[in-house]
């Protein structure tokens, strides 16, 4: 009896399906009824159709005998997967190219992205769907790219099949199509800087990949040629910068999520044109065939400038006496060098001397549209041309030359925007020595200030003459932040505001380095002793999120109020800093002119150099002996960047015949792992000594529990879309059902963008009308496709392009956390300790000695924003201390106007005491030292943004925005 259930549910299912077949196509339900009976069995439901567990490439078996014979390759296949150890998976990774639609299906090809515009190829293919519930009459477009995700496994051999060599990350493609693995596709869109014109919005999709065969080669001996996977790649108005994660649907090989290497960046390129045949060239200089070893001998490192997550595009010059920028729009996956086509032209004067003349681009700086460089004292820009952010005719036909009449010596970068634009920093010598010019970039047109109005900043200070070394910007607060040198060598911390014109001086920085020995830290109070060393200070850093600002020189002083300062005593006085980067995450990264790599984390006191190091020395061993082609013992440092919470090296390798520019990620964690002493002690146990090795991280594990639901404190937007079922045993797409597929992912995207969000809507769902008439024809087309009744031999599954609202968590903190006016939200830390945090348990004083070994503090950046409490929980029986947290804002900063404009950022940091540069957490890639992360935003009248669980601590930054209306169509 139990074998014949599934029998009736299924005849009864028919009858339904009759009844809306009519009268005249009732006959044909016997047959309906057993190939619906199959496929029931198998399946238990048309629900796992749309999410298929068990069946990877036809929702229909056409006969029962053919499920043995199924069951037998799947168990084939799987036990051919246990020859691949789990090692060799943990080292494969992804790889997604961009391909436009006539180059779908070709192995090899990659395009550039050129096209910003939505383009009509695919109304012709939706006006012949007359088996599927999409409206003939109704205008589909598409996007003009796909994305081709595959992956390769390092180390991997070619082995023989009947059709030649094949690589053996192929095989196991073909193993994982066969055994179900579909990879699954996450895009975030990063919102426009200027939230004026674009409303900031947290919008995200999620895509099934299409398994598609290549149409290169000949492969006629077997039924398979190479596999790749294919989704569209949609565009989106107001964003120009778009992170991809990619990731298995957990069936088949499992390709591992990795922390650092498992997200792409596929970013518009708004500095490609077509030629007259066609083909996509640059508009900022001509491209280069090859790197040169020269390009690298005699240059050293520079730092990469840009603007924080809104940048596509990045450039980097130093070149020595060359014209020539590197240009990257995926992070330096891929780049081209680039000859600039720029004039040269300079005449020196009285008031700007010849100090000498070379080709060498210096200062280059990318932001969300536009590309700074300066030559000599020349500053030259040029704008992209980006028709989801402005016009097409704001972008520049060649470079433009500006402050044609001043001596420029140095450009500073500003890494936050404010205000809806973006800015940087031009610092002048000669005539105008003492002044500053602002460039204010909004929506690609460019504009220069000069401050002060009317006086110079070296009438303010003492001494006849001066000169600014270096300036930071604080748009949130229209502060300018100046180094400045008098004629004494005195130098001086000073602050202009642009709206009150006053200036102030806000630190007189000691002449000479503190004695500091045995010390990490030192507070400067003016009675200190000092060394015979000059401090040489050489530049500042800012950051916006939890108001601490750096002077680094051969010294780093740390200051939270811009007038007291703390001197980080680790840093030796014989090194001087050339260039920082932050990651506005709690990590910072020095790199000194003998092209040292120190390593600090905010909140702390102790700066690490981990290159060269011991751990450096025992990790470059080990690569050399895993024989990775990304390291060598002949290379030079190009540059440092972070990306997304990861310091990444670009390195150029001299091996003889195999010179090139690399990009690897750095493992700080690692390195300063292997770096940390192991303190041990001997014991005896009767006649037998034991070695027992003392704990270094003052807890055992780490975890935050009780976190918000991420998807609702990030006010994210999720949509998913899969692709259409095919008929095709193989389960292969075509053109045809890739065409389609592009089609409803732009369809579904337009709905979002056109929806106004009205509250009154019953549903708030903007893809619900899609398919409101449709609906009820649902199990009617169902029938047509698993019966292979319909002409076009695909299934649009309606409930497979909807609105998502609850994603799992993966119990980890959001990246951002929108906290309204008056809100709060709290976690739980839960500290595993060692088992003698405990051993006074039985004294009356336990409390107090698990208070001194295990304890937690909370520093707010801005106190009178937020407030915060801490309560702590002590199970003894678990060796567990939980401590619950919890934020509050407090209602009295609220200085936005609209909601999403202007937004309060700011910060909270948790520290675990002892924690610092001693705890560090495994993954599959790395030991990082950062154990957990959040961020944090508040919606409304008051937002802020909160992040970072580190080795020292829980680390909250408050970046915010709000989370918008957007009206405005998608492109």
């Amino acid at each position: 009896m139990e074998t014949r259930a599934p029998h009736r549910r299924a005849s009864r299912k028919v009858e339904v399906q009759a009844a809306i077949l009519g009268a005249g196509q009732r006959g044909r339900t016997g047959a309906a009824k057993q190939r619906l009976t199959g496929f029931n069995q198998v399946t238990g439901s048309s629900y796992m159709v749309f999410w298929p567990a068990m069946s990877p490439v036809s929702p229909v078996w056409p006969r029962k005998p053919n499920l043995c014979a199924f069951w037998v390759l799947r168990l084939v296949l799987l036990l051919s997967l246990k020859s691949r150890t789990e090692g060799t998976l943990q080292n494969c990774h992804w790889l997604v190219v961009l391909n436009k639609f006539e180059n779908v299906g070709f192995h090899l090809s990659k395009d550039r992205f050129l096209e910003h515009q939505p383009v009509d190829t695919v109304s012709e293919v939706f006006s012949k769907l007359v088996d599927s519930p999409v409206d003939p009459q109704e205008k589909y477009l598409s996007f003009p790219y796909y994305l081709q995700i595959n992956f390769t496994c390092p180390g991997e051999v070619r082995v023989y099949s009947v059709s030649g060599l094949i690589s053996d990350s192929e095989v196991l493609a073909r193993k994982g199509h066969l055994l179900g693995m579909k990879p699954m596709i996450q895009i975030d869109y990063i919102h426009s800087v200027n939230f004026y014109r674009w409303k900031p919005e947290n919008l995200q999709i999620l895509l099934e990949a299409a398994p598609m065969l290549s149409r290169a080669g000949d492969c006629h001996a077997e039924a398979m040629c190479i596999l790749n996977w294919y989704t569209p790649m949609p565009l989106k108005n107001g964003s120009v910068v778009a992170s991809v994660e990619v990731y298995t649907n957990g069936i088949g090989p499992f390709i591992p999520r990795k922390r650092c290497c498992f997200w792409f960046f596929v970013n518009m390129n708004g500095f490609l044109r077509k030629d007259a045949s066609g083909a996509p060239v640059f508009t900022v200089g001509y491209e280069s065939l090859s790197l040169k070893p020269s390009h690298f001998r005699l240059s050293k490192s520079r730092p990469l400038w840009y603007t924080m997550d809104h940048t596509p595009v990045f450039i980097l010059g130093g070149f020595d006496n060359e014209k020539a920028i590197l240009l990257s729009d995926s992070n330096f996956h891929d780049f081209v060098l680039l000859e600039l086509s720029i004039d040269s032209c300079w005449v020196g004067s009285y008031y700007c001397p010849i100090l000498g003349f070379s080709a060498t681009i210096h200062d280059a700086i990318a932001t969300e549209s536009t590309l700074f460089i300066r030559q000599n004292q020349l500053v030259y820009y040029f704008t992209g041309t980006y028709t989801t952010l402005f016009d097409k005719s704001r972008g520049s036909r060649g470079w433009v030359r500006v402050l044609s009449s001043e001596c420029i010596k140095k450009l500073c970068p500003v890494f936050v925007g404010g205000n809806g634009s973006e800015y940087i920093l031009a610092l002048t010598t000669g005539k105008n020595e003492g002044y500053i010019h602002i460039g204010t970039i909004t929506d690609g047109l460019v504009s220069f200030q000069m401050v002060p109005d009317g006086w110079s900043i070296c009438e303010k200070l003492p001494g006849l003459n001066c000169t600014i070394e270096w300036a930071v910007y604080i748009a949130d607060e229209r502060n300018l932040l100046l180094l400045v040198k008098t004629d004494s060598v005195q130098f001086y911390l000073v602050n202009f505001n642009l709206e009150l014109k006053t200036l102030h001086i806000l630190y007189k920085i000691p002449e000479f380095i503190p004695e500091a020995q045995n010390l990490d830290f030192l507070v400067l109070l003016g009675t200190e002793t000092y060394t015979d060393t000059p401090m040489i200070p050489q530049g500042l850093y800012f950051n916006t999120l939890n108001n601490v600002l750096y002077i680094w020189g051969n010294f780093i002083l740390q200051s939270y109020n811009r007038e007291h300062f703390i001197f980080l005593a680790d840093f030796p006085k014989e090194s001087t800093i050339k260039y920082m980067l932050n990651s506005y995450k709690g990590h910072i990264t020095f790199v000194t002119e003998d092209e040292e790599i120190w390593y600090f984390l905010e909140g702390g006191y102790d700066v690490y150099r981990i290159v060269p190091s011991q751990g450096w020395n025992t990790y470059f061993n080990l690569q050399k002996l895993e024989k990775s082609p990304l390291y060598s013992n002949d290379e030079t440092l190009v540059s440092l960047f972070y990306e997304k919470n990861h310091l990444y090296e670009l390195v150029y390798l001299f091996d003889n015949g195999k010179e090139r520019l690399v990009r690897r990620f750095l493992p700080v964690g690692k390195l300063m792992e292997y770096d940390l002493p192991k303190p041990f002690k001997i014991g005896s146990q009767r006649e037998n000594k034991i070695i027992s090795f003392e704990y270094i991280c003052p807890f055992k594990e780490i975890h935050l529990l009780d976190v918000p639901q991420k998807q609702h404190v990030e006010r994210k937007e999720s949509y998913l879309a899969l692709p259409p079922l095919v008929s095709e045993s193989s389960g292969f797409h075509n053109n045809y059902t890739l065409a389609v597929y592009q089609g409803l992912v732009y369809y579904l995207l337009w709905l979002h963008a056109k929806y106004n969000k009205p509250y009154a809507d019953p549903v708030h769902d903007p893809t619900w009308r899609w398919w409101q008439h449709k609906i009820v024809y649902k199990d009617y087309y169902f029938y047509l496709f698993s019966n292979r009744l319909t002409a076009e031999g695909m299934y649009i599954n309606m409930n497979a392009y909807q609105k998502l609202y609850n994603l799992s968590s993966d119990y980890s903190m959001a990246d951002f956390v929108f906290l309204d006016k008056g809100n709060w939200f709290s976690i739980t830390a839960a500290l595993l300790s060692h088992q003698d945090t405990f051993t006074s348990a039985d004294s009356p004083g336990a409390g107090l000695e698990v208070d001194r070994k295990l304890a937690v503090s909370v520093i707010l950046a801005d106190p009178e924003c937020l407030s915060s409490s801490v309560t702590q929980e002590i199970h003894l029986n678990r060796n567990l201390l939980l401590f619950k947290i919890k934020i509050t804002d407090k209602r009295k900063c609220s200085e936005q106007g609209i909601t999403g404009r202007n937004l309060k950022k700011t910060s909270m940091l948790i520290k675990v005491l002892g924690a610092s540069g001693k705890c560090f957490q495994a993954t599959t890639l790395d030991t990082i030292i950062r154990v957990l992360d959040f961020l944090g935003f508040p919606d409304d009248e008051n937002i802020h943004r909160l992040s970072t669980w580190q080795a020292s601590g829980l680390r909250c930054l408050l970046h915010s925005y709000a989370f918008p209306e957007d009206k405005q169509a998608l492109s």
